[in-house]
């Protein structure tokens, strides 16, 4: 006979080991920390650690819209360049259209829900592939920030747009809320709303979802309309921090995001994932690229370390994609 106390301690051990096995990147995480601590004496300072914290925001945002594209089964590779052509019709807005900086941060949202809308109806109800739709989106943005301003950078944005990228509050970088704010928000739409359910149900099963009456096309062109609004968000912050906007700005973001949500657990086959998972990736993500810089890493080289810890951490989510589908 199991006693309370006995099934209380199994109980307890399963949940760790359930916590242990969904986030797996929290050892990762920490083993990283505790590497370039020791090997970096700049690392573990007040002032990295909120250096940290600020650029690891703008990703950190674009991962949680990632997240549901990928959750629904798709993939918006679009995103990085999304970034730069946003982040050049916000500036421009409001240095060279004299447009309220209120109202160009409401366009420039807009603007990203347009391209969201137009991913998702390409995949959704054009039905084509994700990684064509989401490329050809891509080379358009990428065009049209090149056009708009013939190569060049719109500069000397106001002081109240630079608070969004550079300011405080209470002690903390303006950016962090944002992201705690856009967490918060993602954490009870995919938990606790019908939307969350059936976005996970249309990644896992479409054809189950759609039978049960499940309208699986407009659950996912809603996410990339997600996506495409988070980009925005963060391409407005980048134009803050950098009191500039450049048309190529952001451009490698994206595989950094799809990085974040695989490294934090999230399917690349759908249906699976956790928006803490996906904060704790973009940590991990933010830290390398901070401890990469101050080792005094060529950026060249940088960017083929990102590319080899994504190809790692898609490998292992195939791994534990084929052993759950054997049981």
């Amino acid at each position: 006979m199991v006693t309370g106390s006995k099934r209380g301690g199994i109980d307890l051990r399963r949940s760790i080991r359930r916590i242990s096995e969904r986030y797996t990147i929290l050892y990762v995480l920490l083993g990283l920390f505790i590497i370039l601590s020791v090997a970096v004496d700049s690392f573990f300072t007040i002032r990295n650690i909120t250096n940290v914290l600020r650029q690891v925001s703008m990703v950190a945002i674009m991962s949680v819209g990632m997240f549901f594209v990928l959750v629904g089964a798709g993939i918006d590779l679009s995103a990085g360049a999304t970034v730069g052509f946003t982040g050049i019709f916000f500036a421009d807005l409001i240095v060279n259209k004299g447009v309220n900086p209120y109202l160009a941060i409401l366009l420039t949202i807009v603007l990203g829900a347009l391209i969201g809308l137009m991913n998702g109806l390409l995949v959704s109800y054009a039905r084509l592939l994700p990684f064509i739709a989401t490329v050809g989106t891509m080379s358009i943005a990428q065009g049209l920030a090149l056009i708009w301003t013939n190569s060049y950078p719109v500069l000397d944005l106001p002081s109240s747009i630079e608070f969004l990228g550079r300011g405080y509050l209470f002690g903390l970088p303006f950016p962090i809320y944002v992201v705690i704010v856009v967490y918060i928000i993602a954490f009870i739409v995919t938990e606790k709303t019908v939307y969350g359910r059936f976005l996970f149900a249309s990644g896992g099963n479409d054809e189950a979802a759609y039978l049960s009456g499940i309208n699986v096309r407009k659950v996912r062109c809603i996410s990339y309309i997600v996506c495409s609004v988070t980009v925005a968000i963060s391409s407005i912050i980048l134009c803050g921090r950098l009191d500039s906007a450049q048309p190529t700005n952001g451009s490698e973001w994206g595989f950094d995001a799809i990085t974040a949500c695989v490294l934090g657990g999230t399917s690349m086959s759908g249906g699976k994932g956790q928006v803490l998972g996906v904060l704790l990736g973009a940590i991990f993500v933010g830290i390398l690229t901070n401890g990469m810089t101050l080792l005094n890493v060529n950026s060249n080289m940088q960017t083929v370390v990102r590319g080899v810890v994504l190809v790692i951490a898609v490998g292992f989510d195939v791994v534990r994609s084929r052993r759950a589908a054997r049981g």
